[in-house]
């Protein structure tokens, strides 16, 4: 009767909604943030670099949508390999993949400080991220579905922004702009590209896509979680894919002159103003804030279900990290410390923090491929020709790109990102007595 009784994650999201909070999660709006330093790095081939991306980081959304079918868990990759691999690993790779989630709203904070800071240069910055950290923090601790009407809100702004921009992009190409046609196929190739630089900017794309991932996180939370979760990842993989890919594709055409950019970093307000005017250009500073704002909630919501779904197994001290309010039924206590963490945007950079980022995901993401065959391949015996391909072929080459993704990090990302592991491997030894006894786990009945 006492745990009948007890506050559970409440099932009350359908498709749409877990779609737009992956959506919210990746903010395509970053797309054009980015797009004058990648486009330098790919000298002109920015598009093919996106295909490139996605068709690698397909191989994983399809381990993710594999393995939720079999585990609707909320801690998603941790919760896979425990049950896939062993607890150990599953310990380990939650352990890395809170670094993805957690330093994420950290991220936000620190770039919308920074944007208002230039805005408003007479008001200090640590006011706008504590501003934007409290805010952030309360919209996630009054309830998931609270958060996702937000999210979707804000992510229709940020395709609003993308629709606005092919339109205009096609009436200044019809018009002369650029190149002067709405068909080329110099975006995509040019004999003159290196295609090993090419493929080394890649792995940097590639984190455009993060977000179907943090989808699995809602499991719990999820109406149907086994049919709706593998859905929403192909859709937010395919949505995602089609806006990087058209976006540089019709960014480049109307700006094939990349080189002559002023400053790589801002080079998509340089293209706002020569097709749309200073209005556009407002319009975009605008939808950008409101898409970290996004973001943060997406990925502070996540990381707070990561270290629930360790929490209830007491993996982590239970009374604070499994505890959920009775009257919002949120992990409130997870949700104040991703929020207390965010505040290292007061002083921790970005390129550290991007740094650990990239470290938690590819090393999650290799196992997520691995509790594929693992799972299916050799525990379930679906051998057939159909399923080898399924269950076997198809995760281990994930699981190989992602691994040769892993050894091209850059030398900070493997020292913060081995520090942090073998921070978690010693905790790791302490709660399993050196090994002697298993770490906690979750039955699939409790969390069902």
């Amino acid at each position: 009767m006492e745990k009948s009784n007890s506050p559970t994650l409440k099932r009350s999201l359908t498709l749409k909604y877990v779609v737009f909070f992956g959506l919210a999660f990746m903010a395509p709006k970053t797309f054009f943030s980015t797009y004058g330093v990648a486009v330098h790095s790919t000298n002109g081939m920015i598009p093919t670099a996106y295909a490139i991306a996605f068709v690698v980081m397909l191989f994983t959304a399809y381990s993710y949508a594999q393995l939720v079918k079999a585990f609707p868990n909320a801690g998603a990759a941790y919760t896979f390999t425990q049950k896939s691999i062993s607890p150990h690993f599953g310990f380990i790779v939650g352990w890395t993949i809170i670094l993805d989630y957690i330093l994420s709203p950290m991220i936000s904070s620190l770039i919308l400080g920074i944007a208002l800071k230039a805005y408003f240069p007479s008001i200090p910055m640590f006011v706008w991220i504590i501003l934007f950290i409290v805010t952030v923090t309360s919209v996630n601790i009054l309830g998931i579905k609270l958060a996702a009407k937000l999210n979707t809100y804000m992510l229709l702004l940020q395709i609003l922004l993308f629709a606005i921009f092919f339109i205009l992009s096609i009436k200044g190409l019809l018009a002369g702009k650029g190149a002067g046609t709405l068909m080329s196929i110099a975006p995509f190739y040019d004999t003159k590209v290196n295609m090993p630089a090419l493929l080394s900017v890649v792995p940097i794309l590639c984190f455009s896509f993060l977000g179907f991932d943090a989808v699995s996180t809602l499991s719990e939370e999820t109406k149907d979680p086994t049919r709706t979760l593998p859905k929403a990842i192909y859709l937010i993989m395919v949505i995602g894919g089609f806006l990087f890919i058209a976006g540089s594709y019709f960014a480049q055409l109307v700006f094939p002159e990349f080189q002559s950019f002023k400053n790589p970093e801002s080079a998509y307000l340089e293209i706002a103003v020569y097709i749309g005017g200073k209005a556009f250009m407002s319009f975009f500073i605008a939808v950008g804030l409101t898409s970290t704002f996004a973001s943060a909630v997406a990925s502070g919501t996540s990381a707070s279900r990561i270290l629930y779904a360790m929490g209830r197994e007491n993996v982590l001290p239970k009374k604070v990290f499994g505890y959920l309010s009775p009257k919002f039924s949120t992990p409130v206590f997870n949700i104040l410390i991703v929020g207390i963490v965010s505040l290292s945007a007061l002083f921790l950079s970005l390129t550290a923090a991007v740094s650990l980022i990239s470290f938690g995901a590819l090393f999650a993401y290799f196992f997520v491929n691995l509790s594929v065959t693992a799972h299916y391949f050799f525990r379930e015996k679906k051998r057939s020709i159909k399923g080898t391909i399924q269950y076997f072929i198809i995760p281990l080459i994930g699981a190989g790109l992602i691994g040769i993704f892993f050894i091209e990090l850059d030398i900070h990302s493997l020292i913060l990102g081995g520090t942090w592991l073998i921070v978690g491997f010693i905790y790791l030894l302490n709660l399993t007595k050196m090994f002697r006894q298993p770490p906690p786990e979750l039955g699939l009945d409790e969390a069902s």
